[in-house]
């Protein structure tokens, strides 16, 4: 009954999803309109002002990837990515307000141009004397180029079929590379290299229906959208991000300087600052690289409540407390030493206190971040000096235990963990009958704090 409901709860918002897209469908033909501009455009156009611009010339910001589109027919011809780079890089430039981009991709047509005006004057005007104005030259020339292409760094998806009904939802993640580099033109030093990425996403969403609905009909029906983001306009943004990203770093390093020389604590600044020191902190896909969370030493107050199961039936949870501290063997191993004391309570035929101490191996899931699940396996054994550990008369019980909980840091040194654990004894006497074909068995559950100390 309930599975029912969520499938059909499923169908419905991926119906509404696959709607979606006939809302924007173009009922008639479109005019031409400006290119959409990207997010990045605007932390480059309120970037602080230069005190003069620079003469930078880029004779060619080239494709270096020599990636094909992928084709499902055979072999593809068509590029990857665009091979107008050279165009969006000149376009960043120039709305920068930091450079004067000159002519150099077809410097022939332009010396070509400046030929004719010179022939055209000595022949209508008779002046042969007659100059053009010098060309302009670069103070730097910009290099580089789009150096990788990625497809499928990330692919995956949910679906769900039921009774001839289906819905499915499937997402993929490519991802381009940009490098750029000043040079300066005097001496030919490589002034700076900036490195930017960025993804391409592509999605589907479709939702179908087969099936009889009386006899002899039968009902079809589906619907559903694809998109996938423009290449040209993740290159654009990637481009626009390298350039904002050298006129800050040109900045930084009094490569060039501002026009007024306070705005070197600009917000704009600042902000790249900060992104470029967390950038040092994650991995290619955005995980966290490893961190010194954990030292090697920790130790831990808990509260526990836990109950017996045995060949009785009448038990309950009662209140108990452990304390136990940890020791490094490697960043995921720990060995664990454990004491603490446990109320175990059957009514009519037993309530008492009893003492335990063990000795476990933990393996902590995810050593690199905050939050990790851990598991653990150990032994040990109860103890009760008035000679009576449950029904048995025994002053010394052992047990297997097994373990299995999760921890959180929120502090650098201390983490809030809780888990449950199952204390298999070695005999099925605890509770003063042998009946069944397991042994008795105490489990519980564990919440306190961690405290890790050292380095």
């Amino acid at each position: 009954m309930y599975i029912k409901q969520l499938i059909k709860s499923c169908c419905f918002i991926l119906l509404l999803a696959g709607c979606s897209p006939f809302f924007y469908q173009p009922l008639d033909s479109q005019k031409a309109s400006l290119g959409p501009e990207t997010e990045i455009k605007k932390d480059l156009l309120d970037l602080p002002k230069p005190k003069s611009p620079i003469v930078a010339a880029v004779y060619k910001f080239s494709d270096q990837t020599g990636q094909y589109k992928p084709s499902n027919t055979g072999s593809s011809w068509s590029t990857a990515v665009t091979q107008g780079a050279t165009n969006i890089l000149v376009r960043a430039l120039e709305e920068s307000g930091w450079f004067v981009p000159i002519e150099r991709e077809s410097i022939s047509n332009l010396l070509t141009e400046r030929k004719i005006i010179r022939s055209s004057r000595e022949q209508y005007n008779g002046d042969s004397g007659a100059k053009l104005p010098p060309l302009l030259y670069a103070g730097i020339l910009l290099e580089g180029g789009i150096v990788s292409y990625e497809t499928n760094v990330f692919t995956g998806g949910a679906g769900v079929r039921y009774f001839g009904s289906d819905a499915s939802a499937q997402y993929r993640e490519d991802r381009i590379s940009i490098y750029l580099r000043a040079v300066s033109t005097s001496n030919g030093k490589i002034l700076k290299t900036i490195y930017t990425t960025n993804s391409i996403y592509s999605q589907e969403v479709s939702l179908g229906v087969f099936r009889y609905v009386k006899f002899k009909r039968l009902l079809e029906a589906e619907t559903g959208y694809t998109y996938n983001e423009p290449t040209e306009i993740a290159i654009t943004e990637a481009i626009e991000k390298a350039v904002h990203a050298m006129i800050v770093e040109g900045i930084i390093d009094d490569l060039w300087q501002l026009n007024n020389p306070t705005d070197i604590k600009a917000d704009e600044i600042a902000k790249y600052k900060k992104e470029k020191s967390d950038n040092f902190k994650v991995d290619h896909i955005g995980a966290k690289f490893e961190q010194n969370y954990r030292s090697g030493f920790y130790s831990s107050v808990l509260g526990s409540t836990q109950s017996y199961r045995g060949d009785y039936l009448n038990y309950d949870f009662n209140p108990g407390a452990s304390f136990n501290v940890g020791f490094g063997l490697s960043k995921s191993f720990f060995m664990e030493a454990n004491v603490g004391m446990e109320q175990i309570k059957f009514d009519p035929l037993m309530d008492l206190q009893q003492y335990f101490g063990d000795l476990s191996f933990v393996y902590l899931a995810n050593r690199k971040g905050k939050f990790s699940p851990y598991l653990s396996v150990g032994g040990g054994s109860y103890y009760n000096d008035m000679h009576q550990l449950g029904l048995s008369n025994e002053m010394w019980l052992p047990y297997v235990n097994t373990t299995a909980g999760i921890e959180y840091l929120f502090t650098n040194k201390i983490a809030v963990t809780g888990n449950s654990y199952v204390n298999h004894l070695f005999t099925d006497y605890y509770d003063g009958d042998k009946a069944g074909e397991s042994n008795d068995f105490i489990w519980g559950f564990r919440f306190g704090l961690k405290f890790y100390i050292g380095k």
